[in-house]
This record gives structure tokens, sequence and C-alpha cells, in this order.
């Protein structure tokens, strides 16, 4: 995997510190967690602060394990500071879908670094199409463009069905914020990766449909 970069490390130390006060201190949790309500009335620093907070160990040990995978790609292809606005950019556009889609339901609420590592995830998709990736439960390599697809449209279906305690729109959010953040900071993949571009849209396209057409 190679040695893991300085941002990296950072990165995740804030996550693990944030998360731990937030286990041990029930009042600092709610402070800093996305909600609806707070968003609206103002504590606009819910929207980043949400994605260092956790609901568990193994919800943020997941989300760390992954960044630690995909990271080093993107930073490899791009540059640190690309990643940093990668990450950023996709945390902050997966609460925001969040709060599009549950604008009127005032309790609304969730945390987690998800949307920000689905944004490095398919950051890193556009950027090495032919990636392979192993997921735990699937013991053959999986094309990474083919995981983007499936991702984002399982991500759909949880919006509409509300599968689970999962915050399916911000993961949707993140992974558009990664696709369009580093379309725009590396535009050469239009050229180079075109068809991946195109495919990894089409999720994306069916999204906004269903919303226009009050099918979420």
């Amino acid at each position: 995997m190679g040695k893991i970069e300085v941002i990296t490390i950072i990165l995740i130390a804030a996550n693990v510190i944030i998360s731990y006060k937030g286990f041990n201190d029930y009042s600092f949790f709610e402070k800093y967690k996305f909600n609806v309500g707070a968003v609206k009335r103002g504590e606009h620093l819910r929207i980043f602060s949400s994605g260092f907070l956790h609901v568990d160990t193994q919800h943020l040990l997941f989300n760390m394990l992954t960044l630690y995978f995909f990271a080093n790609v993107v930073i490899a292809l791009l540059s640190t500071m690309q990643f940093i606005v990668i990450y950023f950019g996709s945390l902050l556009l997966g609460n925001l879908l969040s709060f599009y889609f549950h604008k009127n339901e005032y309790h609304y609420s969730a945390v987690g670094a998800s949307g920000a590592v689905s944004g490095v995830i398919y950051a890193a998709i556009l950027l090495r199409p032919d990636m392979s990736l192993y997921l735990f439960f699937v013991p053959i390599p999986i094309p990474a463009y083919v995981f983007g697809m499936g991702y984002l449209l399982y991500s759909i279906y949880g919006m509409k069905n509300r599968i689970g305690n999962i915050g399916h729109d911000a993961h949707f959010g993140g992974a558009v914020g990664g696709y369009i953040i580093t379309l725009g900071l590396a535009p050469w993949l239009f050229e180079a990766n075109l068809l991946m571009v195109v495919l990894l849209a089409i999720p994306i396209v069916i999204l906004f449909v269903m919303k226009k057409m009050g099918k979420l």
C-alpha cells in the first residue's frame, strides 16, 4: 500500500479524537451532529463538525479503513491540496444533499465521514477506472466503475425505501461531490476516460429525474 500520507494521518486522527469525545460526551455529540432543525436555526458549523463524529467504533473503523485505502490514489494522481478540496467539498455536498432531501424533517439527524469518504472513493475511481476492488463478501475483484455505478444505484434504492439507519443521501451527495470536484480539478479526464465519466453520471441523472418526478 505504500506509506500513508501526512494529511491522511491528520484526518484519521481528527476523526478518532472527535468521535471518541462524542462517544463519551452526549452533550458534545448532540451539539455538533448534523440536525436539520439546528442548521435552519443558523448552526451551520454542524454541516462540517458532523463529519468527524460517528455512531460507534465499528462505524468509525469502516470509514477510516476505507479512507486509508483510497486516499493515496487521489493524492498520488492529483496533489495533497486537491485531495483536501475533494474531501471537504464532498463532506459539504453530502450534508447539503441530506438537508435538501430532509429540509422539512426538523428532527432529522446524521453523523459520519461517509460523505467525504464516498467523494474520495469516486475521485479514485475516476482517476483509476482500471482499478479493481475487493469486498469482504465477494471473493473476486470488482472493476471500480462497476462498483461506482452499483453503489450509487443502491444509494438511490436506499433513499427511496429508507433502508436501515443509514444516511444514503449523504453517501450519494458525497460521491456526487467527489465526481464533480475531481472533473473540475482534472478536466483531462473527459478526454482520457470519457466513457467512465459518462457511465458514472448515469445514476446521478437517474436520482434527479426521480426527484423531479416525485419518486423520492
